[in-house]
């Protein structure tokens, strides 16, 4: 059982400490140096109570995860409305939503968060159902960008692709065959459709692509990992833009 509302490490800590998430603080009662002082004032300014903790105990709470003595109660993950992401892409030139279909490694979202926190990535979408959501361990991988980029929740995609072609975006999708993503363009508003990692992108969802976009290979594998392809497209977006 995953426990939803607990991050841990000095960078998830932080971050969630300096986004007034924070319920109540536990560290590793031996703890000494300059995180340590760092974290407790922040705590202190944020007015949340900490707990000097057994490493033990520390283990137990995060299932033996490396939280560098420091584990942090949170409120649960504040998903943004899709209104909300949608309203904001009005003022933005060239705005691009990322759309996780069936994402199921908590690695790989939290990958793909921290590239676009670092490409302007406008917002996020995953779905409900069948897909990670936001966890510790997304949190932990995204080094802190999960509070920086607004991540919509949906409980049907094809509805929400709907719903974005009517707002004037082109939706885009990965495949093995389609426009190269060198001569992709990326003017406008667009919405790009990263695959499950095993199975891709879902058959009913590949129809209301507007375009495929692959990512030229020449070696032996015939697919990148999910959070890697969604980097270079990401990029690819970002390299345009400037």
């Amino acid at each position: 059982m995953e426990n939803n509302d607990i991050v841990y490490g000095v960078h998830a800590v932080t971050e969630a400490l300096q986004a007034n998430t924070g319920n109540k603080l536990y560290i590793q009662e031996d703890l000494r140096g300059k995180n340590v002082d760092k974290i407790k004032a922040l705590a202190a300014e944020k007015k949340v109570s900490i707990s000097w903790t057994p490493k033990k105990t520390l283990q137990e709470m995060t299932e033996g995860a490396v939280h560098q003595g420091f584990v942090l109660r949170v409120a649960a993950f504040a998903y943004t409305d899709l209104a909300v992401i949608l309203k904001q892409t009005v003022q933005e030139e060239n705005p691009l939503l990322l759309i996780l279909d069936g994402l199921t490694d908590p690695h790989n979202l939290g990958s793909i968060l921290r590239t676009a926190d670092a490409t302007n990535v406008s917002g996020v979408i995953i779905p409900k159902h069948r897909a990670v959501g936001v966890t510790p361990v997304v949190s932990k991988t995204s080094t802190g960008a999960v509070e920086h980029i607004p991540i919509a929740r949906v409980t049907n995609l094809s509805q929400t692709l709907d719903k974005l072609k009517e707002e004037g975006f082109w939706i885009f999708g990965t495949d093995m065959n389609g426009t190269p993503s060198h001569q992709w363009n990326t003017a406008g508003k667009l919405a790009l459709i990263i695959g499950n990692e095993g199975k891709g992108i879902s058959a009913n969802i590949k129809k209301q692509v507007d375009e495929m976009i692959t990512i030229p290979m020449n070696g032996h594998v015939q697919s990148l990992n999910a959070s890697v392809a969604a980097a270079i497209l990401m990029y690819e977006v970002f390299r345009n833009r400037l």
